[in-house]
């Protein structure tokens, strides 16, 4: 079964700190971009940052310089570090990944991971 499985999310007051951490299970090959969305309630899905298998990122310009998205290929893991979160930083966290298997390559997502500011 194709499975991207996050963990890492919780609750932390403004200004601390939270790292994620989603990893791919056997079934996926290999992997492109992988990266991290958000969603908040009443919000749509957005972008938080993408790193390509050769470590090239992208980032949302409101995270900038706070979070800090990386990868380890060899475990198929891909982590978010996120520093001086916000309240504004509460969403499910959604890990997504552009990955091959068997049939061939498609999009795949994690479950999500709450996150919670608390001011």
């Amino acid at each position: 079964q194709v499975q991207l499985v996050e963990s890492g999310g919780g609750l932390v007051q403004a200004g601390g700190s939270l790292r994620l951490s989603c990893a791919a299970s056997a079934s996926i090959f290999s992997i492109n971009t992988m990266g991290w969305y958000r969603q908040a309630p009443g919000k749509q899905r957005e972008l938080v940052a993408t790193v390509t298998s050769g470590g090239r990122t992208n980032y949302a310009d409101d995270v900038k310089g706070r979070f800090t998205i990386s990868r380890d290929n060899a475990k198929k893991t891909v982590y978010l570090q996120m520093n001086n979160l916000k309240v504004e930083d509460t969403a499910v966290y959604y890990c997504n990944a552009d990955g091959l298997t068997r049939v061939g390559w498609s999009d795949y997502w994690g479950q999500g991971t709450q996150v919670t500011v608390s001011s």
